[in-house]
């Protein structure tokens, strides 16, 4: 076995038993606790720093349990501070982030926090397995960090392990049950029970939670990107960012394969933020390649695991330093079986991500019982009509009349329409003599990859018109 593929795969299993320690403390997205915000208080005055956090660090982010004076609860993983101390196992300090931005670091989101200076150390549990960072940050860069001001950190982060292991093991005495008595019929283990048959793969349990895992960890998804056209002019004025499977041995695999296994053994949250994280990195690309793309927008769907946890408005808002992306760049379309059931809790996730200047999209709208009631209590800005609605048109009065409602409620309620699923010319007519403003659909291009999209957007129209034209340079071979 080739050394780099050996060291790839002892990474990976190490990855595999830090974030199994983590889950087992059941700790992420879990409210403050007195206990966690006191060492964050004695970190940061003893070090006389302006912040502290106590974070926990997953596959794609940097979640704060506490914060003495912190100004984000969550941040993406991606070239963070904590996340190169996970990474190194290590006690790291930087007297100066901006000096040292080329090798360390989120030089995006440290400028944009106005931070200089960070030191931190890891939070350890049992097997010696790094968790988490116990850090402190101040606006001011720093000349020295004594040997004893390091130390005072370690016997904090010491504290921290201690109060897991309290934690722990209060929970499982809370949560204990009486472990009832084996029966000899139905216990595996039982002597002379026969085991039951090794799980294999076969097409209809494929893929399985190790295959998901191995897909991220070895960046095997990707991108694909749909335009959104404005139905007047043909001009793009915005991209869906669609992710799908690049497997080595199966090709290119759509999402319905493998998007419901995700949300069903919880890796949907990693898979998630990675794809809103390239997303933003992407259109961060093209705007430095061609400035004239200052209008144009990338829209991203949020999970329901995605939408439920704690630190969300944070997240993007952390992603958004990173990157430089004004919020007006970036969509977020969720459908209505994603909110949270607490409305009260929704509205308040929904004001922080519209502070941002972020748009929210209700997707695939229509198709929901409450809809008409989510869209007057929540700050919605755009309606996506169902591609099911739009493809029914010409197929009667009613699904004509359905879309020509919901497009007559999203003027009064001064949102825009997009219109998904557009495939004839026909769909097309009907959609502009009803006023209907974007739309997509496989009519103008189906999804494609950054590399192809690039072309489109390169292009000095930027624009399908005529229609006709514009699908005799595409591929609509390309299919998701």
């Amino acid at each position: 076995m080739p050394q780099a593929l050996q060291t790839l795969r002892e990474l990976n299993a190490q990855e595999a038993a830090r974030l199994g320690a983590l889950r087992a403390l059941d700790i992420l997205d879990t409210p403050p606790e007195p206990s966690f915000d006191t060492i964050t208080r004695m970190a940061a005055a003893h070090m006389q720093a302006e912040s502290a956090y106590l974070v926990f660090v997953d596959e794609t982010r940097v979640w704060a349990k506490s914060t003495c004076r912190g100004k984000l609860r969550e941040v993406p993983r991606h070239a963070s501070n904590a996340g190169w101390v996970v990474d190194e196992g290590k006690a790291w300090v930087c007297l100066d982030l901006q000096r040292r931005a080329d090798r360390y670091g989120n030089s995006g989101l440290n400028r944009a926090l106005g931070m200089r200076f960070f030191a931190g150390v890891p939070v350890r549990v049992a097997g010696n397995q790094v968790v988490g960072v116990l850090c402190v940050c101040d606006c001011h860069p720093r000349n020295h960090v004594s040997e004893e001001e390091l130390g005072f950190l370690e016997e904090m982060a010491a504290l921290v392990t201690d109060q897991l292991e309290l934690r722990d093991r209060r929970r499982k005495l809370h949560h204990h049950m009486p472990c009832p008595v084996p029966d000899p019929g139905h216990c595996a283990l039982h002597p002379g029970a026969v085991a039951p048959p090794q799980r294999t793969e076969t097409a209809a349990n494929w893929p399985q939670s190790e295959d998901l895992r191995q897909a991220i960890d070895q960046k095997q998804f990707v991108l694909y990107y749909q335009p959104e056209v404005d139905l007047a002019t043909g001009r793009i004025v915005g991209v869906e960012a669609l992710v799908r499977w690049q497997h080595p041995q199966r090709g290119l695999v759509p999402p319905l394969d493998f998007i419901p296994q995700a949300e069903e053994n919880g890796l949907i949250l990693p898979l998630g933020d990675w794809g809103l994280g390239q997303a933003c990195r992407q259109m961060q690309i093209w705007q430095r390649q061609w400035p004239a793309l200052s209008s144009l927008r990338v829209c991203v769907n949020l999970s329901a695991r995605q939408f439920s946890r704690m630190g969300l408005a944070d997240h993007v808002e952390a992603l958004l330093m990173e990157t430089g992306l004004s919020g007006c760049h970036l969509g977020l379309e969720m459908t209505e079986t994603s909110l949270i059931p607490d409305a009260t809790e929704t509205a308040k996730v929904l004001s922080s991500l519209n502070q941002l200047g972020v748009s929210l999209h209700m997707d695939d709208f229509g198709t929901g019982y409450s809809s008409l009631s989510h869209l007057h209590r929540f700050p919605f800005d755009v309606l996506k009509i169902d591609r099911s609605f739009v493809q029914r048109m010409n197929a009667g009065r009613q699904p004509m009349q359905i879309v020509q409602t919901i497009l007559e409620l999203a003027r009064v309620l001064d949102m825009d329409v997009v219109a998904e699923g557009i495939e004839t010319e026909e769909q097309l007519s009907l959609l502009q003599e009803m006023g209907c403003r974007y739309g997509q659909g496989y009519l103008f291009s189906p999804p494609l990859p950054a590399a192809e999209i690039e072309k489109l957007l390169h292009s000095p129209a930027q624009s399908f018109r005529p229609v006709a034209s514009a699908l005799g340079k595409l591929n609509i071979s390309q299919t998701a």
